[in-house]
């Protein structure tokens, strides 16, 4: 069932302009806001099962970390009361759960005076079982990621260089894309980290290489180590990339995505590495049931 469910507190001005008062509801952010006329915000994605939020604190903690990061100051009772009014509403329905802070409204200028409040805009939408369990080909990007930039770590609105390399993948036929950083070593795609299995061993790049302190890469990092896995996190050079038995993609939407082509290079998982993979899989939802009391019931990634 399709639904779309807000909350949005953001603060008028005296210009601002006036809510259709039949639709009372409905939320407004004002022209002025810096978050659409700059893309100067971050955002966060978590998922719901059955209306119980999955590490719901540390997606609320890397948020107010992003938003910081760029001189944002996110008051923790104000973003929770934003949370705590979508998350009433959804009952015990599945939902991705969008969260957006921007610097809020003010007149033109890049940097504006200190004290304007931020907006914070939450926003849920359905989550189906069918998004787990699909697999992935790749293509290449073509467009580097500048690892020292500071926005290559941060979940910010600004999003075109993904957009521009999901819209290649998407001209090509290929689900999504690999993006490497301008040493050329392979550091994410556009919507998930990266994890590649090498001689059993489970790699994953540094966030120093230009990827996303993932949620997800967090958690199936610490599963993977009480399993007793080999796990490092070491740049993906070509040569490694090369010697990869095989590549999964982690995010909060999809959880485990294996990799099956990477361009004409076929990357179907051999059984061991499927094997692992599934164990870690299993791993995170016994993880998910812990923490939100919810058994999904949903595809392994490798049958």
């Amino acid at each position: 069932m399709s639904f779309l469910l807000y909350r949005l507190l953001a603060d008028g001005t005296a210009d601002a302009p006036q809510i259709d008062t039949r639709q009372p509801d409905v939320p407004w952010v004002n022209a002025l806001d810096r978050g659409f006329q700059l893309g100067d915000g971050v955002f966060d994605t978590m998922s719901c099962f059955r209306g119980r939020p999955f590490a719901e604190e540390r997606h609320r903690a890397r948020l107010i970390q992003h938003a910081a990061a760029i001189g944002i100051d996110v008051d923790p009772a104000r973003l929770q009361e934003a949370l705590a009014g979508v998350m009433d509403e959804l009952g015990e329905r599945h939902a991705i759960v969008r969260t957006t802070v921007t610097r809020g409204q003010a007149a033109r200028g890049l940097w504006p005076p200190p004290g304007n409040p931020p907006t914070i805009l939450v926003t849920a939408q359905p989550w189906g079982p069918s998004l787990v369990g699909q697999s992935a080909c790749l293509c290449e990007a073509g467009l580097p990621r500048n690892q020292f930039s500071p926005l290559a770590r941060l979940k910010s609105l600004n999003y075109l260089e993904n957009i521009l390399a999901a819209r290649r993948a998407t001209e090509i036929g290929a689900d999504d894309a690999l993006i490497r950083n301008l040493d050329g070593n392979a550091v994410s795609t556009t919507i998930a980290n990266l994890f590649a299995i090498v001689d059993g061993r489970f790699v994953t790049p540094p966030c120093a290489d230009g990827c996303l302190d993932g949620v997800m890469r967090a958690v199936l990092l610490e599963e993977a180590k009480a399993l007793g896995f080999d796990i490092s996190e070491t740049s993906l050079t070509p040569p490694l990339l090369d010697q990869a038995e095989a590549l999964f993609l982690t995010n909060s939407v999809r959880l485990v995505r294996p990799v099956i082509a990477l361009g004409k290079r076929s990357l179907i998982p051999p059984p061991r590495a499927a094997e692992s993979i599934n164990r870690l899989f299993n791993a995170l939802l016994a993880r998910i049931e812990y923490d939100t009391g919810m058994r999904l019931e949903v595809a392994l990634p490798i049958q």
